[in-house]
């Protein structure tokens, strides 16, 4: 068996979605499964999409998801250059060749100018240019008249090839198009450039989403038209996504981030969001679910992967997060943390080492933390029905007479701890013969004022300091008292 090479093909125009990533992935998993090559190649052929800077995009998602490249335009491995537009020269031979064994055609109609590789493309049953006499047609190419060269489909006959996910498939020609192979620049359009240049790459796999199924046939009529050995196909099923609703649709921007970079602003672990789309569309034979790359590498087969849409599960994205948070080691979650935690500075910087280790198992999204954190910097307005808790019976007023007390002996307290502080409020219940969550709660919610926080009111009070837990109780206190 020759050595598997497999690509992934993006084009610079924008984000990268869950969808290019997915692809990318596993064309990555299934060349180290196979001990193959994965091979980076810019697909720029529609110029008037590009987008600046799209590139970068792509090299930075690459490098943070961990899935290098073995060729690329920055790693020549002898089959480049690997950026379309710097293989125009190319193109323009093979769909000659093409036209001389009646292959393709030239079409001078006005609606070549305005066809983008999306459109709908003239039938040739429609088009007067695919019966023009082929000595007319050469003449009037190599007169300089603007033309396009066209696939000149056979709609008597039916396709029928095998794809390694979804089987065999049929369709019939009928429902095919004449599609532009070549613009009227001499650029390629995507669908005939990336069988030309997967050709020329030696490529053996080509990984695609499902999307791609009905064109399939047109690929391969080039490939025989060439003589070529056609290449293996893994399409991949949809990425779904579910509104508020519960309806599900193909994934989009309405359902939430759906590019690699968004999620990781938003505090989505690289590790995470890698593992998590791993399992878009595949199985492994077991019910494990957290895998590191090089484990995916190793487990993944064609044979896992799923004809049915996969919905994009925020909420299991989130839980498998907050997994590769809590594994973590202390430090490496401190200096990821850092960035969304809002507090550069600000008072709480130089005690972040400890403000972290009380986030550290209880996030799920790094972005989340300014908002579980946000009444360290500045208490929030509160009522005072948040000192009512039925199971440590704490209510206003025990706290109104409790909290005096409580705030005494804190106060006389000389070092300033959790310990300390932790063992001023147990004392205080074992005197009064009273449950140690009541004046737990009451001074948590008294220098808080929230009913749920990272750490209990020690580990709080540590951080903010004698002389602010006093001024927040006593705050407390005249709310109680008001």
């Amino acid at each position: 068996m020759s050595e598997v090479r497999t690509r992934f093909a993006p084009s610079p125009t924008g984000f990268m979605h869950v969808g290019n990533l997915r692809t990318a992935l596993y064309a990555w998993l299934l060349a180290r499964s196979e001990g193959g090559k994965f091979i980076l190649r810019i697909e720029d052929t529609d110029q008037a999409r590009y987008v600046e800077n799209a590139v970068d995009v792509i090299y930075a998602t690459l490098k943070s998801a961990g899935l290098e490249h073995d060729e690329g335009p920055d790693k020549d491995g002898g089959f480049g250059p690997y950026i379309q537009s710097e293989r125009k020269h190319l193109y323009r031979e093979y769909a000659e060749k093409l036209v001389e064994s009646g292959n393709a055609y030239y079409c001078f109609c006005g609606k070549c100018e305005e066809e983008s590789d999306e459109e709908v493309h003239v039938a040739s049953e429609l088009c007067p240019c695919a019966v023009m006499d082929a000595a007319e047609a050469a003449a009037k190419a190599a007169s300089g008249v603007p033309h396009v060269i066209r696939q000149r489909i056979d709609r008597s006959k039916v396709s029928t090839f095998t794809d390694a996910v979804f089987g065999e498939i049929q369709i019939e020609n009928k429902v095919l198009d004449d599609q532009i192979l070549l613009k009227q620049d001499n650029m390629p359009t995507y669908n005939f450039a990336n069988v030309i240049d997967d050709h020329l790459m030696n490529i053996t796999h080509v990984v695609r989403g499902s999307e791609y199924l009905s064109s399939t046939p047109k690929y391969n009529l080039l490939y025989e038209a060439f003589g070529w050995e056609i290449p293996t196909y893994v399409h991949l099923p949809l990425i779904m996504g579910r509104d508020a609703e519960g309806n599900v649709s193909k994934l989009s921007k309405r359902h939430g981030s759906v590019s690699f970079e968004n999620l990781v602003s938003e505090g989505y672990l690289p590790e995470a969001i890698v593992n998590y789309i791993a399992l878009l569309g595949w199985s492994p034979k077991s019910d494990r679910e957290i895998f590191t790359l090089a484990e995916l590498g190793e487990a993944f087969r064609i044979t896992g992967l799923n004809k049915s849409p996969a919905v994009f599960d925020y909420d299991k994205l989130r839980w498998m997060n907050s997994e590769y948070i809590k594994a973590l080691p202390a430090e490496k979650f401190a200096a990821a943390a850092k960035p969304f935690a809002g507090i550069a500075g600000t008072v709480l910087e130089e005690k972040w080492e400890m403000i972290a280790a009380l986030l550290h198992g209880r996030t799920e999204v790094l972005s989340a933390i300014p908002e579980k954190i946000g009444f360290l910097l500045e208490q929030p307005e509160f009522g005072v029905e948040l000192f009512n808790h039925k199971k440590s019976k704490s209510d206003p007023e025990n706290s109104r007479t409790d909290l005096p007390e409580l705030r005494s002996r804190l106060a006389a307290l000389e070092v300033w701890n959790a310990e300390n502080i932790s063992g001023v409020l147990s004392s205080f219940a074992a005197e009064k013969e009273i449950k140690a969550g009541r004046p737990m709660w009451q001074v948590r919610i008294a220098v808080s004022g929230c009913a749920v926080t990272p750490g209990g009111p020690g580990e709080i009070m540590e951080i903010l300091g004698k002389t602010e837990s006093l001024r927040r109780i006593d705050a407390s206190l005249q709310k109680l008292q008001a």
